[in-house]
């Protein structure tokens, strides 16, 4: 019988034959680079972005050495927020039954005792925020002494969130002949001194972000005021009408603020950042995941290691700070051959920042006029000019759908209504095959059919599996298209 891609890499049928039930066929880079060398024994040292099935590279090494079973913790797998160890913890599980293997996600938030209970049964991997599983360290109610591998994940966050002597105090009381498989996105001083002080003759393996990560991901910019960021975002949700979008801010009150308003214009919106309980935040990531929230309002700490299944848009109401910050915002969207969009909001003072941007990924990303600037340009170029009636005048169909806004469409109750009736459908339907740059080819509708409750969504949600498998294109809207002009 002929070897799967993943058995040659030296994985067993088994969980071969799972990966292929989730859809996950062919390696990525950094799998059929990490595999062998973790297979192997050797510590690794990867600088891979997210999106680029790290995960897989980890968990599928951990799980094929636990087929000696023991009573006795074998891994340790370390994350730097809530939700990307929950994220790990529900894709292990998914592998973890084909070597009879137990885990157990432990992190802040969660009822002490009962972590303490589920600790006592000894899972063969642990999955663990550094904050909780010191303290559960320093109670003695967990015991790491024996395992035989330990992972790093997102390093280059857990340093800059302030974890560097939780990790350290925890490294500590790990047996000095374990494997230690280290994963960042960047490889700043900080992360090379902690992998030289804690990994031995390590794999040195780089992944390329600007050909995994951006690959698949249309991104454009429009440049507006600070007074007509509003304005402009409210207008592209209303055109490109994205299945699952997140919007990034540069502080909480900022997202606070910019959730607030969403929602006063009848946007199924919540927001996630760091003043929000543990609780809260669970059931905000729930109703996004199950599509029963639109947007997502969050800040850059409390989205990293964010992993969606169907995030079509990424919005940058505030501009990140520098490159790497403006991949891992991006690469929430395109996933595993999916598309996605990316859209960046721009203010004079910021064209310095996305030219950095630029000069790192490689690329120009396409500029256009938003609300609150001047359309001067394009009047020089010989493209419609418009005021306001919609960021894509001069695509076909525009004008009935601007006339047809000109009604009241963007009033907050009909929204509101529109939303409520389409929100049923989007919970029982999978988000249609679009293409990511319908901002630049839109599909019309007829006029009169500018209303959001139009019919529901065609198509499929694609499967989904540790953030790999073939999809459809991701970038897909809610509303039952007009045919193409000609």
């Amino acid at each position: 019988m002929k070897l799967t891609d993943f058995q040659a890499l030296g994985i067993r049928r088994e969980l071969a034959d799972v990966l292929q039930q989730n859809g996950i066929h062919t390696p990525t880079p950094v799998q059929k680079q990490v595999i062998p060398a973790a297979l192997a024994g050797r510590d690794v040292l990867a600088q891979a972005q997210t999106g680029t099935g790290k995960t897989l590279a980890f968990i599928l090494p951990i799980i094929e050495a636990l087929s000696d079973l023991r009573s006795s913790t074998q891994a340790l797998i370390l994350a730097p927020t809530r939700e990307l160890a929950i994220q790990i913890t529900d894709e292990m599980k998914k592998l973890a039954p084909a070597a009879g293997a137990t885990v157990l996600a432990v992190y802040g938030g969660q009822d002490v005792e009962k972590q303490v209970r589920q600790l006592r049964n000894a899972p063969a991997v642990i999955v663990a925020t550094p904050g909780r599983l010191l303290d559960h360290l320093r109670r003695q109610t967990v015991h790491i002494r024996g395992i035989r591998t330990l992972v790093l994940d997102e390093a280059d966050q857990m340093l800059h969130m302030g974890f560097l002597p939780e990790v350290q105090a925890i490294i500590e009381q790990t047996p000095d002949d374990r494997q230690t498989l280290l994963f960042s996105a960047t490889l700043s001083d900080a992360v090379r001194r902690l992998a030289a002080a804690y990994t031995k003759d390590a794999a040195d393996i780089r992944i390329q972000g600007k050909t995994v990560t951006l690959e698949g991901i249309n991104q454009a910019a429009y440049e507006t005021t600070d007074r007509g960021k509003l304005p402009t975002l409210l207008q592209l949700i209303e055109e490109l009408n994205p299945y699952l979008a997140v919007v990034f801010c540069r502080t909480k009150i900022r997202a606070k603020k910019l959730a607030s308003n969403l929602q006063e214009h009848g946007i199924q919106v919540d927001e996630l950042h760091g003043d929000l309980t543990q609780a809260k935040r669970e059931q905000v990531m729930k109703r996004f995941r199950e599509a029963k929230l639109q947007v997502l309002v969050a800040t850059d700490v409390a989205a990293r290691g964010l992993d969606v299944e169907g995030v079509t848009h990424i919005f940058n109401y505030d501009i990140p700070g520098d490159a790497e910050s403006y991949i891992h915002r991006i690469g929430r969207t395109g996933r595993a051959g999916q598309e996605g969009m990316a859209i960046t909001l721009l203010t004079t003072r910021d064209h310095a920042a996305m030219q950095s941007i630029e000069r790192a990924i490689g690329m120009t990303v396409k500029r256009s006029p938003g609300q609150g600037r001047s359309r001067t340009r394009e009047a020089e170029t010989g493209r419609q000019v418009h005021t306001g009636k919609g960021l894509s005048a001069e695509r076909p169909g525009r004008e009935a759908r601007s006339v047809d806004r000109r009604g009241g469409g963007k009033q907050s109750a009909e929204r509101r209504s529109n939303r409520e009736a389409d929100n049923g459908d989007r919970r029982g339907a999978g988000k249609p095959q679009r293409n990511a740059d319908a901002h630049a080819t839109k599909r019309p509708v007829k006029s009169g059919s500018g209303s959001r409750k139009q019919g529901g969504r065609a198509g499929a949600m694609p499967s989904r599996a540790a953030g790999q498998g073939k999809g459809s294109g991701a970038s897909g809207g809610r509303r039952s298209r007009g045919k193409r002009s000609k």
